[in-house]
């Protein structure tokens, strides 16, 4: 079992920043991936950014260049900068541990934590 929490949210006027920040505890071991999704008021959760033990990190194209996906050298902790906010970008942000446990994978995901930006 992994929990996911998240933190970082929050208002910001349009062209801000924020940083969210996202820890997994439990059987951390198991994690071979994290990564940030979103979901808007009335639309579907969508992808934003990912990033793996082996790959790269990955962004949506409506993110890419402005917002960036790291890891502080452990593999249960993962950051989203968001710079260069637009209200698009308002929603609410998940964090998602993958993880391998005994051959089999499970993800587990955060509670979430509101983004707003106002134009």
């Amino acid at each position: 079992q992994v929990q996911v929490v998240e933190s970082g949210g929050g208002l910001v006027h349009s062209g801000g920043s924020l940083r969210l920040s996202c820890v997994g505890s439990g059987n951390i071991n198991s994690i071979y991936g994290m990564g940030w999704y979103r979901q808007a008021t009335g639309k579907q959760r969508e992808l934003v950014a990912t990033i793996t033990e082996i790959g790269g990190p990955h962004y949506a194209t409506s993110v890419q260049g402005r917002f960036t996906i790291s890891t502080n050298n452990t593999k249960n902790t993962v950051f989203l900068q968001m710079d260069s906010l637009k209200p698009e970008d308002t929603a609410v942000y998940y964090c998602k541990a993958n993880t391998l446990h005994q051959g089999r994978t499970r993800d587990y995901w955060g509670q979430g934590t509101q983004v707003t930006v106002s134009s």
